[in-house]
């Protein structure tokens, strides 16, 4: 017969106790929660559609440099940052139309994403350093981007100014947002949020697109598989590590944006409050999974709008990383992540 394992015990035992806490918890506040007024609830689900449109277009370029490198940048969030700066400042100070705003800042971010490959990647790779030593220089390029940022920007907030948010409209737009009735309920959303939700999930679409159906993503899924037989291939691994870089880093730039757009305070460390979210959202729908990110980063959303509409707004940042816990726990390749079978 053979000895039970003592780690699958104490496994076990844990998830146990943490099931008995949660429903202990949820026995305690159900009569406050059934007690409290969750006004439109269809208002509460467009805010978690267009809020969670971004956390996923970030998220994504965590994603897109793991499936391919199969390690994570965690400058990312610093290139983020940097794409709401660019398209921030180019209004301030150069006057610039906002609707130009979004490629400077996606050919500002990828310009961003490929010195990062080239400084702190591209030397460890040639030296065939362990990832782990990628991720530490990552991290070391994000410390130099947020520094960069406050010489330049200073630490006060910035934002979009009112005026040039009329171009929108903005103010009509908040004013009277469009009412919307679909299955007897009423959504009201504003034509911002409608153009944050149509140009993340646009540039969503464009990226499976170019993945999936084109010979520069067919090229990307050898590299990513095996580096050695693309090289036998004749494809340039470094030219596809750079591309991916940069479409990392234009998605930063574009969801630095759209962010700026729907909250006014810009700061240099911004990144480093997305950073935690964006991870969160990949390990949720699964490490190099594009579609997982797209369904991570709604879930992070509900769990934070949700909470805060039943009166525990304590709980928004929460509750991603309890079931970030879950989910390691139950299913550690993510929702939409493929398991991976190590042979001897």
């Amino acid at each position: 017969m053979q000895a039970s394992n003592p780690v699958l015990k104490l496994k076990s035992a844990a998830i146990t106790a943490l099931v008995m806490l949660g429903l202990a918890l949820l026995a305690y506040e159900l009569p406050d929660i059934l007690d409290k007024k969750v006004l439109s609830p269809e208002q509460h689900l467009t805010t978690v559609i267009w809020v969670g449109s971004v956390y996923s277009l970030f998220a994504l370029g965590y994603a897109l440099v793991f499936s391919i490198l199969g390690v994570l940048n965690l400058s990312h969030s610093a290139v983020f940052m940097w794409g709401g700066y660019i398209g921030v400042m180019s209004v301030i100070r150069y006057d610039v139309p906002i609707y130009y705003t979004l490629p400077l800042a996606m050919l500002g971010g990828g310009i961003i994403g490929v010195l990062v490959d080239l400084i702190a990647f591209a030397p460890l790779r040639r030296r065939n350093a362990p990832r782990i030593s990628q991720l530490i220089s990552s991290l070391g390029a994000s410390a130099v981007l947020v520094n960069l940022a406050q010489l330049e920007f200073g630490t006060s907030p910035e934002r979009f100014p009112r005026t040039t948010l009329k171009e929108l409209p903005y103010e009509a737009t908040v004013a009277r947002p469009y009412t919307i009735g679909w299955l007897g309920a009423e959504f009201r959303i504003t034509p911002l949020q409608v153009s944050i939700v149509v140009i993340a999930f646009a540039l969503m679409f464009l990226l499976q697109y170019l993945v999936a159906r084109t010979k520069t993503g067919k090229a990307m899924r050898v590299v990513a598989f095996n580096q050695k037989v693309a090289g036998l291939l004749s494809i340039s691994v470094g030219g596809i590590f750079r591309l991916t870089f940069f479409l990392a880093g234009a998605l930063a730039g574009a969801a630095g944006v759209l962010y700026a757009l729907a909250y006014p305070s810009l700061t240099p460390f911004t990144g480093d409050e997305m950073a935690l979210k964006g991870l969160t959202v990949i390990v949720l729908g699964g490490l190099g999974s594009i579609r997982g990110a797209v369904l991570g980063g709604l879930l992070v959303a509900a769990f934070e709008v949700y909470a805060t509409a039943i009166g525990y707004s304590w709980l928004k940042d929460a509750l991603p990383f309890v079931a970030l816990f879950l989910i390691l726990l139950f299913r550690p390749q993510g929702l939409l992540g493929e398991a991976t079978v190590k042979r001897a």
